[in-house]
């Protein structure tokens, strides 16, 4: 497989998760995006179109974070959640992009989770 039929096929799978996954203002979206060397989050408010919250971790030479890849993962997630305890947000929906459940996405779940966020 090349790389734009792999890309392709995760915009599929996103959107097929997509018709079934919807954000609020009390529950909104928490939206994941990796490349090779980032991951990007967002809280999402699907029913008026805003992202309320959006946090990345950049590449190594760019971030303060420091460690693997996936700890920088967790390690945003907490952030995320912070930001959204601050704000009263208690519940999201986790959208996986099409991504499998595995690896940085889990990561960044279980930081979420770990920040008090409940799925």
């Amino acid at each position: 497989m090349d790389n734009k039929t792999k890309k392709l096929n995760r915009q599929r799978r996103h959107a097929r998760v997509r018709t079934q996954i919807i954000g609020s203002n009390k529950r909104p979206r928490a939206s994941v995006f990796k490349s090779n060397k980032h991951v990007f989050v967002q809280l999402i408010d699907d029913e008026n179109g805003k992202t309320l919250f959006s946090s990345k971790v950049l590449s190594s030479k760019k971030s303060k974070l420091r460690g693997s890849k996936t700890k920088k993962a967790i390690e945003i997630g907490k952030i995320v959640a912070e930001k959204a305890k601050s704000v009263g947000i208690n519940e999201v929906v986790f959208d996986r992009g099409g991504y499998k459940y595995h690896g940085r996405i889990k990561a960044v779940a279980d930081g979420l989770r770990a920040g008090g966020l409940k799925f």
